[in-house]
């Protein structure tokens, strides 16, 4: 439907729900920016409310939770901070990768969507939870993730489906929150007691925030910002590199260039922050998998007062539909828009280009807090991974998407790793 619009606002008769998909890049930016107080996230909008029972009123919300929220994590993730810890997050990636050296050896297959969550959930559970939440824990977690995305399908695409009405994916999805509250809510109660003392993890940080009236955090709105946190700081980076494999296994050119300047830049050396500046191309094959991939697809915003968008009056009360998924596979604004090319993202093209049409992220006020750690934690992981290894595909094609409330690759990737120096022996 984006594709025939050609980037014009199209309304959408969906039953009772008025709905609005907006795609072009000037557009989005009135939206998420612009005029984003007029365009906000939370309430009956399309996605938000199946979702709201997981993640609650905070840092993924809108309104007075989120401001206290985004002002009391926004310091965490600041560029200077992420940055500050690139080499403590290159260590425990270094260490968690170091596991692969036994399949290596042995050629045994390895599902990369599975190490990807076990190398991601070591380093951001040490460096940004403390340890708190364990490896085995944090993994338990991701798979009650991947259960819930999946069992909210039915209600977003019933979104005025009342939630006392049962529907399919209701018990999927009750068991796994209630496995991530299980899981969450006694390492949560437990730092209370030590958060005055605690280092700056998340969870401290979170008890020790006040409101805007100098009042403490709730311990509600600390749980829904944990689970918040856990998810955004692990699940884009798990699910994104999990297309990186096929896709430069079947692009030779695109392989060499990534192999040439991983070894150029990094060499036998243990990856750290100064190696990351000089991987500009790594950076371009990234920004390329999020076009394709941006696993937060759907970015619904209810209207607050009426509005013109484009010549379409947009009624005060009406949803809006913003997809990332839609407008980055749009010829109107992409060429070739199917072909995987990074070299779309060479600087000179990128200068030409208008800022929302790239936007995996969101924008404005609401952009994601974690973006900047998605792009240090993602280079660490394939510089480190392809500095020791090559590898070779158990099955030759792309996975296609599976559209869940974030998306999901169909198929698993599994592939054989071989130590680097046998490659060049």
């Amino acid at each position: 439907m984006g594709e025939r619009s050609q980037g014009e606002v199209v309304k959408l008769s969906l039953g009772v729900s008025r709905l609005y998909l907006v795609t072009r890049p000037e557009h989005l930016q009135q939206v998420l920016r612009d005029k984003s107080d007029n365009y906000v996230r939370g309430g009956d909008a399309l996605q938000w409310r199946p979702l709201k029972r997981l993640f609650g009123d905070g840092i993924l919300g809108d309104g007075e939770h989120w401001k206290n929220s985004r002002q009391v994590l926004q310091p965490l993730f600041t560029a200077r901070r992420v940055d500050s810890l690139v080499d403590r997050l290159a260590e425990a990636i270094e260490d968690a990768v170091d596991d692969l050296d036994e399949p290596a050896r042995t050629g045994q297959p390895v599902d990369m969507g599975t190490v990807q969550a076990q190398i991601v959930c070591s380093a951001i559970m040490r460096v940004f939870f403390a340890d708190k939440i364990s490896v085995p824990q944090a993994m338990r977690i991701m798979k009650a993730q991947d259960a819930i995305a999946s069992s909210v399908m039915p209600r977003l695409m019933v979104p005025w489906a009342p939630l006392a009405m049962p529907m399919p994916g209701d018990r999927t999805f009750r068991k796994a929150v209630q496995l991530i509250d299980d899981t969450l809510l006694p390492i949560i109660r437990a730092t209370r007691e030590t958060a005055e003392t605690d280092g700056d993890d998340i969870i401290a940080t979170l008890w020790r925030g006040r409101t805007e009236t100098g009042g403490r955090i709730e311990e509600r709105q600390v749980r829904d910002d944990t689970v918040s946190m856990v998810a955004t700081t692990t699940e884009t980076t798990i699910s994104v590199l999990t297309w990186l494999w096929p896709h430069i296994a079947q692009d030779e050119q695109i392989a060499e260039r990534l192999y040439e300047e991983i070894d150029r830049v990094v060499g036998d050396a243990p990856v750290r922050r100064e190696h990351l500046r000089e991987l500009r191309y790594t950076r371009q094959v990234l920004d390329e998998l999020l076009r394709l991939y941006p696993i937060g697809w759907l970015f619904p915003r209810s209207a607050v007062e009426t509005d013109v968008i484009g010549g379409v009056r947009i009624e005060a009360g009406a949803t809006l539909v913003v997809s990332p998924l839609i407008t980055h596979r749009m010829s109107a604004f992409w060429d070739r828009p199917e072909v995987f090319d990074p070299d779309r993202f060479d600087p000179d093209q990128v200068r030409n280009r208008h800022r929302y049409a790239h936007f995996p992220f969101g924008g404005g006020p609401h952009q994601c807090i974690g973006m900047h750690l998605f792009y240090l934690e993602a280079m660490l992981i394939v510089a480190t991974v392809l500095s020791r290894f090559r590898f070779s595909l158990q099955r030759q094609s792309v996975p296609g998407v599976k559209v869940a409330a974030a998306l999901r690759p169909q198929e698993r990737v599994e592939v054989i790793l071989r130590p680097v120096r046998s490659v060049s022996a």
